[in-house]
């Protein structure tokens, strides 16, 4: 995993490459087409924070950084990771 700074320079961001079956990218490649709001960035990190999150990890930053993937019109969820839950 390659690591780069964040443009908003709060928190790092590691770079991740995976191999994905076609059906799924082609759904995703579906979605975001008729979701022109959403990108391949926002959608994945969307589903990898919702699916730790339904896995039950208690970690309030990830939690935060779901539901501002989710819902950033609300504009409340921030992520801060220097205020992580121990």
């Amino acid at each position: 995993m390659k690591k780069a700074a964040n443009p908003a320079g709060n928190q790092g961001v590691v770079s991740l490459r995976a191999d994905v079956p076609a059906v799924l990218h082609d759904a995703m490649r579906e979605f975001i087409e008729s979701h022109p709001h959403w990108d391949q960035y926002r959608l994945f990190q969307a589903a990898l924070a919702g699916f730790l999150v339904q896995q039950g990890l208690d970690d309030r930053a990830v939690t935060r950084w779901y539901l501002a993937q989710m819902f950033p019109a609300q504009g409340g969820f921030t992520t801060k990771p220097d205020q992580r839950a121990a």
